[in-house]
């Protein structure tokens, strides 16, 4: 029987859930009539659409869907990223282990801005929110692989910081490719790299299971008690006050 954690099933749950999440939307918008499928040409005549995410999760039932996943997935990846700090609080500088907290957690804010402000509706708020999970997720892997190779935990660095390391640049080819495609109006090869870049992140993200299943997580409750106050003490603050006045 393995000994993992439970908590090393919450990378791969997350990793999971988003993506089924996303195809699922994939598919209604699909079946739906508003995107054209990834493999087929798109002629760009207004009556069908180019395949991207965002799109896809534009018009309901497939914005509903959208939505919840793009929330429920910034939720889980922020518990995820927090649980990743605590784990590496005691092994790495403090400002590195905050500034990769912060980072992510702006691309999961970023995620529920894409979620919520559909493009067509609200295009400025919804391309923010794009230009937040993709920039600032890419640049967390980065720097996540980089602290992997330096931390080694379980003596398991190497190895997932190599793994790690591929999927950033992955992610970082994709990201360009899309980019380059969107530029030229080369719609569906746009598309078929943003759902590329999309499955890699997801990708990245399931490789935390390789820590986590050596961690354990608990939320300790303790209850703060006040200390009487001497008699000689109310006076002291009375005269304070008063002072201050």
């Amino acid at each position: 029987m393995l000994n993992w954690s439970p908590w090393a099933f919450l990378p791969l749950f997350f990793s999971t859930f988003a993506a089924v999440g996303l195809w699922v939307v994939y598919f209604i918008a699909v079946s739906n009539g508003t995107i054209a499928p990834l493999g087929s040409p798109y002629r760009g005549n207004g009556s069908i659409y180019a395949p991207y995410i965002s799109i896809a999760g534009q018009y309901p039932p497939a914005s509903c869907v959208f939505g919840e996943v793009m929330n429920l997935s910034a939720f889980l990846g922020i518990i995820i990223v927090a649980f990743r700090y605590l784990q590496l609080k005691p092994r790495i500088q403090a400002w590195l282990n905050i500034v990769t907290l912060a980072g992510f957690s702006l691309a999961c804010f970023g995620m529920t801005l894409v979620g919520n402000f559909q493009l067509f509706d609200q295009t400025i708020v919804h391309n923010c929110g794009s230009f937040m999970t993709f920039v600032f997720g890419a640049a967390f892997c980065w720097v996540q692989s980089y602290i992997t190779l330096r931390v080694d935990v379980s003596n398991e660095g190497k190895a997932a910081a190599v793994l790690r390391f591929l999927l950033s640049a992955l992610i970082t080819l994709c990201l360009v490719s899309y980019m380059v495609f969107l530029s030229r109006r080369a719609h569906v090869q746009a598309a078929q790299w943003q759902w590329a870049l999309v499955m890699s992140f997801l990708a990245f993200f399931g490789t935390f299971a390789i820590e986590f299943r050596r961690s354990n997580f608990e939320a300790v409750c303790v209850e703060l008690r006040r200390q009487p106050l001497s008699m000689s003490e109310p006076a002291a603050e009375a005269s304070m006050q008063q002072h201050d006045k």
